[in-house]
């Protein structure tokens, strides 16, 4: 799927000399699962690949900032503004509904994020079994140790 969706990013780049939007590669991405096992007459009814996703990403023209994507199994998706999936993501999904605020500050939303990882995880949480990455002016940056250990410290 992953592999999918860059070879239809870069194919839009080639023909378009720009990024493919958001929302477009997300449905690229359920094409790919909807159409899985078509025979020509008929597509088989499953779910061939068994996973949902979050496609996140910033494009060039949009006025309304980044872009969120929740998709599922049976290949659809639907926009959000903040998403959990996975283990423990009822609980993560009801906090997330709780605090985020679309006016919030970025230092909010780290600490919102982590808050948030902190409440499912069984294990504490630390710089060893988290990861942090963020999106800031046109940049993707993973976070250091000593970056994330900051940000664990404002819990």
């Amino acid at each position: 799927m992953i592999e999918h969706a860059r070879t239809e990013s870069q194919n839009h780049r080639f023909t378009y000399e720009e990024a493919i939007p958001v929302e477009s590669i997300t449905q690229s991405i359920c094409d790919l699962a909807l159409n899985f096992g078509e025979d020509g007459s008929r597509k088989a009814m499953s779910r061939p690949f068994g996973v949902a996703l979050l496609v996140a990403g910033m494009d060039n023209l949009s006025e309304k900032g980044p872009k969120l994507f929740h998709t599922d199994p049976s290949g659809t998706f639907l926009e959000y503004k903040a998403k959990a999936i996975g283990a423990g993501s009822e609980g993560a999904q009801s906090n997330l509904q709780e605090h985020y605020r679309d006016d919030m500050s970025f230092t909010h939303a780290e600490t919102l994020a982590l808050s948030t990882l902190k409440q499912v995880m069984e294990e504490k949480i630390n710089s060893n079994n988290v990861e942090m990455a963020a999106v800031k002016n046109g940049l993707f940056r993973i976070y250091s140790n000593d970056e994330l250990e900051e940000v664990i410290q404002r819990l």
